[in-house]
């Protein structure tokens, strides 16, 4: 008899009695601390789902947790994971939501009073690798489901520190602080282009005030961005050129030629009200 029978017939057989143990056990004890965020209600309810999914899956005798038999039984394990990211919870103590149903399961295995030492042994064993099984692959979901939650934060923090602002009609401004890199940059033409198209602006100023220093691949990007702006139809003013980045840009020989550039945003907006026929009252 295969262990994920074995195991199937034993959550038949004993349910009742696993998830009681269980419950208890997630609620109180030790492994309360991992749990503390859940009420008791939302535990005993994930417990009761966890092993409707692992009788489905066991009664299939299929070893592999990646097989199709094991989809319901990963998708809650995935879940799990991504509630405990939001929750701010580390992975050991998301998986240990799996590794404390090992006890429950043991104390049902012992109760059943196999005869053979051996046949007992073997499913403790099985019983174990598979948890240690599903314990893994839920530090695996919740190391990945991290790792989007992260990318997504910095791509929402990358777009928060790149704003274009409306100036004027048909003027927009788009201030760059800190250092710039090609994914940043990347960005920040995209919102730029997509300002220019939503509200058909003629002239778009880059500031670069806040921007430390000026390298070549700095100078490459923002190059790029004059360029894709023309392309638009629109022109392009670079302001915030200080003295030092000035004298940067001439050392490291980057050709500006044709870039409209201005020390600072006052002037830059002056040059640019001027381009579009606005006029300011004194």
């Amino acid at each position: 008899m295969s262990a994920e029978v074995t195991l199937g017939t034993l959550l038949q057989q004993r349910r009742s009695q696993i998830l009681q143990q269980w419950s208890e056990q997630l609620s109180s004890g030790a492994a309360a601390s991992s749990h503390a965020r859940r009420s008791g209600q939302e535990l005993a309810r994930q417990a009761e789902q966890f092993l409707g999914c692992l009788l489905a899956a066991s009664a299939s005798a299929q070893q592999d947790i990646n097989a199709p038999e094991w989809d319901s039984t990963r998708d809650f394990l995935e879940e799990l994971s991504r509630q405990g990211v939001l929750m701010g919870l580390a992975s050991d103590e998301t998986a240990s939501f799996i590794f404390s149903l090992k006890r429950p399961i043991f104390d049902a295995l012992l109760g059943q009073g196999a005869d053979d030492a051996r046949e007992l042994a073997a499913q403790l064993w099985e019983a174990t690798v598979l948890l240690d099984k599903l314990g893994l692959y839920t530090v695996k979901a919740f190391q990945k489901t991290r790792e989007d939650l992260i990318i997504r934060q910095q791509q929402e923090l990358l777009e928060l520190s790149t704003p274009v602002v409306k100036l004027w009609d048909g003027i927009l401004a788009l201030p760059m602080i800190g250092t710039l890199d090609s994914a940043r940059t990347q960005i920040a033409m995209e919102s730029l282009l997509q300002k220019i198209v939503e509200t058909e602006s003629q002239i778009a100023i880059i500031d670069i005030t806040g921007v430390p220093t000026v390298d070549t691949l700095v100078a490459q990007h923002l190059l790029k961005t004059v360029t894709a702006l023309r392309l638009m139809g629109a022109d392009c003013i670079i302001s915030g050129v200080r003295p030092q980045i000035a004298q940067t840009i001439v050392h490291l020989g980057v050709d500006l030629q044709g870039v409209t550039t201005k020390a600072n945003l006052a002037d830059a907006l002056k040059l640019a009200l001027r381009r579009t026929g606005a006029a300011l009252g004194k």
